[in-house]
């Protein structure tokens, strides 16, 4: 009886060490695959990058020295996103859509027909 009892804890010993030494192995394997992954800190920085990137050639492309800030704001009435919001010297505003562009507001009445309908 004494036999199987020392066979028993050998054989549970194995497999601790065992699988101690596997789950060892497939950690490791993740933290290499880690770094192919993008993380949303560093996606939220390449956004904000491109971002700033685009604002520059904006501003140099249309001459627009009326611009007096842009800020990229969270979208919170349509649910999440992020808009571009640019401030001119009149106090007037524009907001764009962050990833497609495209005018989402506007305090100047002629934009108003450019604006998506609310319907």
């Amino acid at each position: 009886m004494k036999d199987y009892v020392i066979i028993l804890v050998g054989i549970v010993i194995a497999l601790l060490i065992v699988g101690g030494a596997v789950g060892f192995t497939s950690m490791k394997d993740d933290s290499n695959n880690s770094n192919s992954t993008i993380s949303p800190i560093q996606e939220s920085n390449n956004t904000t990058q491109t971002v700033k990137n685009a604002t520059l050639e904006n501003k140099t492309d249309a001459g627009d020295s009326d611009i007096v800030s842009e800020t990229i704001e969270y979208n919170a009435q349509n649910g999440g996103g992020y808009f571009r919001e640019v401030t001119y010297k009149d106090g007037g505003f524009r907001q764009f859509d962050l990833e497609t562009g495209e005018l989402i507001g506007s305090s100047y009445d002629s934009d108003q027909h450019k604006l998506p309908s609310l319907e």
